[in-house]
């Protein structure tokens, strides 16, 4: 394998790594102390519409928080990740079966979500507090996708894109532009355009490589 591939592999696990940790639950003081860090580096050209804008908005949000107390910062994102997806009565539903006209939320649709894990060989973990049609759920399962490609098991590109195909594709561009349009945090405006444009990234590696 070459730098260049190592290089891609690396940016495309940091990417879904991000993700999952935004989404996987409230986030933490230790996420926010990371995430505000001198060591978080950022893309110096341009890569593409959707994510060009979500690194805009991360790089706007990390500029205006370094100054403050990570406490408060983590204190701010805990509130708007509960009034957005905790509730109660929480205005955004991040799972497929939610966004998904064909299946009722948390139905039939959930058991072909779990056989598309189940056919690629991958449990999702034990430690997700959500139903696994949840959106950090199925980023850990692209997560391991990746892993599995990048360890040389070519496959899965095959799994990678018939689940673009058949499931994220379907529902995560409605998803992110649902946070955009109810958030006022740049923090979350910055990872529901990393959210869209991660996907559709994938989306064309998995056509390219199959």
């Amino acid at each position: 394998m070459s730098l260049d591939q190592h290089a891609l592999y690396d940016a495309r696990l940091e990417l879904v790594n991000f993700l999952i940790d935004a989404f996987a639950d409230v986030p933490s003081e230790s996420f926010v102390e990371t995430i505000c860090s001198a060591d978080v580096l950022l893309p110096d050209e341009s890569v593409g519409g959707e994510l060009d804008r979500g690194f805009a908005a991360l790089e706007t949000f990390i500029e205006e928080s370094r100054s403050r107390d990570v406490a408060a910062v983590q204190n701010d994102l805990e509130r708007e990740f509960t009034q957005l997806f905790i509730g109660p009565r929480p205005p955004i539903l991040p799972h497929e079966t939610y966004y998904r006209e064909d299946t009722d939320f948390r139905g039939a649709g959930l058991a072909k979500v779990e056989a598309s894990y189940g056919a690629a060989g991958w449990s999702p973990p034990d430690d997700y507090p959500e139903e696994n049609d949840y959106v950090a759920v199925e980023l850990a399962f692209l997560q391991y996708l990746i892993r599995q490609q990048r360890a040389g098991y070519e496959e899965t590109v095959g799994y990678q894109r018939v689940f673009h195909e058949e499931h994220l594709s379907e529902w995560i561009p409605a998803l992110a532009d649902d946070i955009r349009d109810r958030t006022d945090e740049q923090f979350y405006e910055a990872v529901a355009s990393i959210l869209k444009g991660d996907v559709a990234f994938e989306g064309e590696i998995a056509m390219q490589m199959a």
